[in-house]
């Protein structure tokens, strides 16, 4: 009787037809067969593996068990070269003997890989639901309908209103049965932005509530998350005022965290409506290849606008270069932008030298200070646009190239074509789409975010845990910042590195801050009609009698104006973040 196991060529040729990994061994556990399956899950060819003991192929393998046991065993879950299988196995009998045993995996990888996900997912929203449990504020979520979705425990303990009172309801309908005079929810849809006001509720109390939209993909409103506090609360709470505007800061730092995962813009500081137009344009560029010329100040941020123009383009997983027109000298810039052929000038590298528009092939290249190109250079740079194509320095054959073209500069490049300092055809070719970038004096409500931000970053960086004396915020925002951003971040850094306590005042400013202060709002006078200048001061009066009086109905009654005309000045202003912890 034979009790061998013969693999017929028909045999081969039907299981080289299976998806999945087979593997059969005979009763010395030693393999007489595999498919071309498991040939490319175990790295072997057939010929190499069959013959050999299973154990020399597959480490810590089972299948032959199977050979003892002969029993079938289902869903054995095994990891060959770090991939994940489940495992079915079933012994080979010939004769009612056994003759050896067969394994078929199944490759489950992506669903180990899923299942890892769906862990983090829930650990995430447990997470989040822990946030939102622990602030001191009452929070109120309803979904882009109006219906509320989650009520947390500081709403119930300030408004008296019970979760399970809610919850499931629109607000159209808690309006109707008398809950709330008015719904801040319902004005957030109408208006597509924050919006603040004073809500009555049925318990009697009085609530200031914000609600802030949270929008998908599509820039449709997917949540509006609703920040309540009880006026008489806040009132009690002016001898700590330091704390709450700590508290109050982080809970609106959590929410722009939250809002940036969902619509993929927690890289960026976006907390001015100039600044999200800006990068809204800059998102729109990137689905195109159009050259573009982004303006503003130095340390401004182009080139922040810059990267995110790349990094939403096509192009992102291509080679993105940066060069400053400014920062080489003109001999060697030539070089540098177009490259240079063997033996072009003396200390020349015998093989050549491919230019930053080679190197960037299929990529961005970011010309930065285009305005101090040279002239000579300016006409070459105009057929690489054109033409797509680039010749290196000494040749006289050109080259194509597939660059897109960003553009920067803080000059006047209209201003330098009249004064013939710069071409106007590559002026033309080069502003098919300008971008400006304000300064960081036209949107400074986003500037104590800025200044969380670098002060994070440099508490981290340096293993700190100081803080800002809230007093810096309001001389921060009496400052004009004519280095922007950049300079704000080196005044951080500087303060942070030279502070000897754990709190942040105004003694750590470098000592001609206060100067340069000065120097600045002299120079505002410069270039500025009268009437620029008549808004600005109103804004800083008004700016100052919110402060003061803590009440927009009080600070219109010392100014002699209307409560409505306080309000409407402040969102003119771009100041109306500062009727939060306001008494209306």
């Amino acid at each position: 009787m034979n009790n061998k196991l013969n693999i017929t060529d028909e045999m081969y040729a039907f299981m080289d037809t299976v998806y999945n990994p087979v593997l059969a061994i005979d009763i010395d556990g030693v393999i007489v067969f595999c498919n071309k399956a498991m040939e490319s899950v175990t790295g072997f060819s057939r010929e190499s593996i069959e013959g050999r003991h299973i154990s020399d192929v597959i480490q810590f393998t089972e299948l032959h068990k199977i050979l003892k046991t002969g029993k079938i065993e289902s869903a054995r879950k095994v990891v060959i070269n770090e991939k994940i299988f489940i495992s079915n196995r079933s012994p080979i009998k010939i004769d009612g003997k056994i003759a050896g045993a067969i394994a078929v995996l199944q490759d489950i990888s992506d669903l180990e890989l899923i299942s890892s996900e769906l862990e983090h997912t829930k650990m995430l929203t447990e997470e989040l639901q822990a946030i939102i449990e622990s602030s001191f504020d009452g929070i109120y979520v309803t979904d882009g309908n109006a219906v509320t979705i989650r009520v947390n425990n500081a709403y119930e303990r300030i408004t008296g209103v019970k979760k399970t009172e809610v919850v499931g309801k629109t607000m159209h309908e808690l309006i109707d049965k008398g809950y709330y005079n008015d719904s801040v929810t319902l004005r957030v849809l109408e208006t597509g932005k924050p919006e603040t006001l004073i809500q009555k509720i049925k318990t009697g109390k009085t609530v200031m509530v914000t609600g802030t939209p949270i929008l998908n993909k599509k820039g449709d409103i997917r949540l509006v998350v609703t920040n309540v506090r009880d006026v008489t609360e806040l009132h009690s709470l002016q001898t700590e005022l330091e704390k709450m505007e700590n508290l109050q800061t982080r809970y609106i730092t959590e929410l722009t965290e939250l809002k940036g995962k969902i619509e993929g813009n927690d890289n960026y500081i976006l907390r001015s409506k100039k600044m999200k137009e800006v990068h809204e344009l800059a998102l729109r560029l990137a689905r195109v290849d159009s050259t573009v010329v982004i303006q503003g100040e130095s340390g401004a941020g182009k080139e922040v606008i810059a990267n995110v123009i790349h990094a939403n383009s096509r192009r992102k997983d291509k080679p993105f270069l940066k060069i400053s027109c400014a920062a080489i000298p003109d001999n060697l810039l030539e070089s540098e932008l177009f490259g240079y052929s063997p033996g072009a000038f003396t200390g020349a590298n015998k093989n050549g030298k491919p230019g930053l528009f080679e190197m960037a092939d299929k990529g961005t290249v970011l010309l930065d200070e285009i305005g101090e190109l040279p002239l000579t250079l300016q006409a070459k740079l105009l057929r690489v646009i054109q033409e797509k194509e680039c010749m290196r320095v000494g040749s006289s054959v050109s080259n194509p190239v597939d660059v897109r073209i960003i553009a920067a500069t803080n000059r006047n490049l209209k201003d330098m074509v009249k004064n013939r300092e710069f071409r106007k055809d590559l002026f033309f070719r080069l502003n098919v789409v300008p971008v400006f970038v304000p300064p960081l004096r036209e949107r400074k409500e986003c500037l104590v975010f800025f200044v969380r931000y670098f002060l994070e970053r440099y508490n981290k960086k340096y293993d700190f845990s100081k803080r800002i004396d809230p007093s810096l915020i309001d001389i921060f925002y009496d400052y004009d910042w004519p280095g922007n951003v950049r300079e704000l971040e080196n005044i951080i850094e500087r303060m942070v590195v030279v502070s000897t306590g754990d709190v942040i005042d105004k003694t750590c400013l470098p000592s001609g801050f206060m100067a340069d202060k000065k120097i600045s709002a002299a120079a505002d006078f410069e270039n500025k009609s009268l009437r620029e200048l008549i808004e600005e001061y109103e804004k800083k009066i008004i700016e100052v009698s919110i402060k003061k009086e803590k009440s927009t109905r009080k600070a219109a009654s010392s100014l002699g104006i209307n409560q409505s005309t306080v309000v409407r000045k402040m969102k003119k202003y771009g100041i109306s973040s500062l009727l939060d912890g306001v008494d209306a």
